[in-house]
């Protein structure tokens, strides 16, 4: 089971007694605690009964002797031990010495009316320790590693559905297209997007066109589509934002080289019967980029591409060589190009 799953599934009623939670995604780690947080607590009874530790600095077996007492005032307490490093492979210098088998006799027999949660958050647990083996078999798993991009979908799906929010496929698209993988990010991007939507509660492409930024590659593939189309004004309006924006004319040069050359690449696999899935593996490319390449692609010939790319390698040449400057230099490859 995900985490995205557990989180969304996580009830009072149903809460273990034990969970252990692993990965580097931290940001889900966190949402996990923080759920747990909310279903055991009111604001009267909270302030004593949540207690975090960090193992570097406290005794595991301190740590076990707190969850074995009894709340104050209060049905529940959550015991949170933070950087779980006895079930990594790496090596840590401990502050303190741990007594393993107090929290293994503790695994064997928790108490009621604690949630203890430990987090490793580590991408990689050692599976051959005897502890990580237990707790793997005796308590709650959860692995939290980043999410793939339909995982991040069903996230940002979830997160829009518990606000009382829906979101197009679309809009959805395209907000992974230019924020990626990053939770925290996607988060405020999230509530920028609610707020301005606040009276409909439906986000649509348009809202997250006018409201999240667009990326660099994304301004790229603008700009090689406005060059195809032959739209040169629109080409060098995107070109001289770029460069407002401080982005390095080399960098955008490389940039546009690598567009022409996945197109080319993508344009000659899909003549040969290959489908997006086969491509995006061979070339070793995100299928969404790849997507968006078989999109692009009839409007260009493999000639053209040909003549794109050289143009892009004696652009390259010219600038590194002094014979133009570069700002220009990549300025005359885009006009070119457009004609």
């Amino acid at each position: 089971m995900t985490i995205l799953t557990t989180i969304k599934q996580l009830k009072r009623d149903t809460l273990q007694r034990v969970y252990f939670l692993y990965g580097v995604e931290t940001f889900l780690i966190n949402e996990f605690v923080d759920k747990v947080h909310q279903l055991l607590f009111t604001e009267e009874d909270e302030s004593m009964n949540d207690i975090r530790f960090q193992l570097m600095d406290t005794p595991i077996q301190e740590i076990v002797e707190e969850a074995a007492t009894i709340p104050f005032f209060s049905t529940h307490k959550l015991v949170v031990v933070n950087d779980f490093h006895l079930v990594s492979s790496q090596k840590v210098k401990a502050k303190v010495e741990h007594d393993v088998q107090a929290l293994e006799e503790y695994l064997a027999s928790p108490a009621d009316s604690t949630v203890l949660l430990i987090i490793a958050p580590y991408e990689k647990i050692d599976e051959r320790k005897k502890l990580t083996k237990r707790l793997k078999k005796e308590v709650t798993t959860v692995e939290s590693n980043p999410l793939n991009e339909e995982q991040v979908k069903q996230w940002i799906a979830n997160s829009l559905n518990e606000n009382g929010f829906h979101i197009d496929q679309r809009a959805s698209q395209l907000l992974f297209s230019r924020v990626g993988s990053n939770l925290m990010l996607l988060e405020k991007e999230l509530e920028k997007c609610m707020l301005y939507t606040a009276d409909r509660k439906h986000i649509v492409e348009q809202d997250v066109k006018e409201l999240v930024a667009e990326t660099v590659e994304e301004s790229i593939f603008s700009v090689v589509e406005s060059v195809a189309l032959g739209k040169t004004e629109r080409a060098l309006l995107v070109y001289h934002k770029l460069l407002r924006q401080k982005e390095e004319p080399l960098a955008i040069l490389a940039l546009l080289t690598r567009q022409f050359r996945n197109l080319l690449y993508v344009k000659i696999r899909q003549e040969k019967g290959y489908g997006q899935k086969e491509i995006a593996s061979q070339l070793k490319l995100h299928p969404y980029v790849v997507q968006l390449a078989l999109q692009q692609t009839k409007r260009y010939s493999k000639p053209y591409l040909r003549r794109a790319l050289i143009a892009c390698a004696d652009t390259d040449y010219a600038i590194k060589t002094g014979r133009d400057v570069k700002e220009r230099a990549v300025e005359l490859l885009l006009i070119s190009l457009s004609m």
